[in-house]
């Protein structure tokens, strides 16, 4: 895969941003002609764009690349190639970053804990071979168990601390339940911990904000809502930015050394930037742009992601039934984690039917316009998910395929 220029960018982008759904249809509908459907792709044009947007909103500081949002060594290689802003993985699983680090990649780090001892181990045998895997704890009885496959591998293994990034507001959790570690003390003791048990070392404190980062603000028709979601988003922004200072400060002033403070992601690129106590953010939906970022103030970029079902039944008019479909992601239970419809523009699914395993009823915006055998185009929720249905990854770029790559599942990988 090569960036290349050799395209009317202006026409593409105008097809892709909604300036003119039929043309956008039309043009991915050609691309596709003659393919197995149902089929996934990802377009390069508008990868590069948001590539070059999440670039220049990272005022200036490396992101590190999540790859459970890109789930394709061939993607992962070629963002890598293209944007020298990124610098380093962001994993899933320890078992992936093994792997990754065996396919060449370097500067890993797992985002979540993990106690599952043969995948420590597979960790502990790569590092002793020389790669930069870091694994992410919050509590003491992880450590314990890393240690012990630390010292049976007869290596060293670093560790990151995950720090409570969420805001207690009078009677609201307002964040994600990820980790105990919410103050200095509580780093400071943790960090203790880390220090005593000799086959350990701290190597940094990563902090997600995924209530700044992950939750629309900006969904049409739900104004007080958004209201409400902006003004928990700006008191918790403060909240964060201050409790991070302080638990980073207090680690430095101990003498503990940090490698990186990760924060941020794909929707929190401003506000985790000014931190000053971060050193790096992460992202990785921010490339496809799935459903789930659709609701923004501030624009995060375009689709460059999607999936084509087949028309195989027309059982009234103005509705056609696709084959396959069922793809939710996951996530509390609710429409906005089912597959979007996106083109033809107007096209909505059935709601008490859903994406369905086989089959996806669709109403169509026109009666009739569309024959057996025309592809629907729809977006996941989420980004890296759709990989987990898909062996193969059409590459578009111009309107034309023009290359195919394989996903984590076509690789014969699944982490989880």
């Amino acid at each position: 895969m090569e960036r290349s220029d050799m395209v009317d960018r202006e026409s593409v982008a105008s097809a892709r941003t909604g300036a003119s759904a039929a043309v956008a249809y039309r043009l991915y509908a050609d691309a596709l002609a003659g393919e197995r459907l149902p089929a996934a792709f990802v377009d390069l044009d508008a990868l590069d764009r948001n590539g070059e947007r999440l670039g220049a909103r990272a005022a200036g500081l490396p992101v590190r690349l999540v790859t459970k949002s890109i789930r394709s060594v061939a993607i992962l290689r070629y963002l890598l190639a293209s944007f020298p802003y990124l610098q380093g993985l962001l994993c899933f699983s320890p078992t992936e970053a093994a792997w990754l680090a065996g396919q060449g990649f370097d500067d890993l780090v797992v985002a979540y804990p993990t106690v599952e001892r043969s995948e420590i181990a597979l960790v502990a045998a790569a590092v002793r071979g020389g790669a930069s895997i870091t694994l992410m704890v919050d509590h003491v009885d992880q450590l314990d168990i890393i240690d012990a496959c630390a010292a049976a591998a007869a290596t060293s293994l670093p560790v990151a601390i995950d720090m409570d990034a969420s805001t207690a507001f009078p009677g609201v959790h307002f964040g994600v339940y990820r980790s105990p570690v919410a103050t200095p003390a509580a780093a400071l003791a943790l960090a203790a911990e880390i220090a005593g048990r000799p086959y350990l070392r701290l190597d940094g404190v990563m902090g997600y904000e995924g209530q700044i980062a992950g939750l629309n603000d900006a969904v049409p028709g739900q104004a007080v809502r958004n209201r409400i979601i902006r003004t928990l988003k700006a008191r918790s922004i403060r909240d964060v930015r201050r409790r991070r200072g302080a638990i980073v400060a207090a680690l430095l002033a101990a003498g503990h050394r940090l490698r990186f403070v990760n924060g941020g992601g794909t929707g929190s690129f401003e506000s985790t930037a000014r931190d000053p106590s971060v050193t790096e953010l992460a992202a990785g939906s921010g490339f496809y742009l799935p459903g789930l970022f659709d609701h923004y103030a501030i624009r995060l970029g375009e689709p460059a992601a999607g999936f084509a079902l087949p028309v195989t039944r027309r059982p009234t008019a103005g509705m056609v039934t696709c084959a396959g479909g069922g793809y939710p992601a996951s996530g509390p239970i609710g429409p906005d984690r089912l597959p979007k419809p996106w083109l033809p523009a107007g096209t909505t699914l059935i709601a008490n039917e859903g994406g369905g395993e086989v089959q996806t009823p669709v109403r169509l915006a026109a009666a009739g316009a569309l024959p057996i055998g025309a592809p629907v185009f729809f977006r996941h929720a989420k980004a890296g998910e759709l990989c987990e249905r898909f062996e193969t990854l059409l590459l578009l770029r111009g309107g034309a395929i023009v290359d195919r790559v394989a996903t984590y599942r076509g690789d014969g990988r699944c982490f989880f």
